[in-house]
């Protein structure tokens, strides 16, 4: 079975590289210190840093897997060359919820990088399913538990314009 491919924009793909080489250069090395430290103290069976620093370093490398992943299997949008005629992944929109008549703004990204407290939605999600593919001045609908919302779509920019 093929994996799933991760949709990334360049933002995200330079965050997650970051993290990594954080990760890998300065926290294993932090970490390493304090086991080191720990051991020094004596007897393991009663040491709580040795232990918070064995789990430290798990939750390390746990992290290091997953984005190692990620970037393998890493598909990056090039905002530059994203159409504007239709909303697709790498996409800012701004929409009009129809029912609470209010102005909402999105940067439209693959589900690896959805944020909806940075107004950033997947691709994969109700309201990212619906827009994906819509038109200026278009309404889509997205069927939710709570309802049916309808939303009209005022702009659709590169999301790096203001990024």
């Amino acid at each position: 079975m093929e994996e799933k491919k991760n949709i990334l924009t360049y933002e995200g793909l330079k965050r997650y590289e970051d993290e990594l080489e954080q990760l890998k250069i300065v926290r294993r090395k932090e970490v390493s210190e304090k086991i080191k430290e720990a051991r020094a103290q004596g007897d393991l069976s009663e040491n709580a840093e040795y232990d918070a620093a064995k789990d430290e370093q798990r939750d390390i490398e746990a992290r290091i897997e997953e984005l190692e992943k990620i970037l393998k299997n890493a598909e990056v949008v090039v905002e530059d060359e994203v159409d504007l005629d239709r909303i697709g992944i790498g996409c800012k929109v701004r929409i009009k919820d129809l029912e609470l008549d209010e102005e909402l703004e999105y940067k439209i990204v693959g589900s690896s990088e959805a944020n909806s407290l940075k107004g950033k939605i997947s691709n994969e999600s109700p309201v990212g399913k619906a827009l994906i593919g819509a038109r200026k001045n278009q309404t889509v609908e997205v069927e939710t538990q709570a309802g049916v919302f309808k939303y009209k779509v005022l702009n659709i920019e590169r999301s790096s314009a203001t990024a």
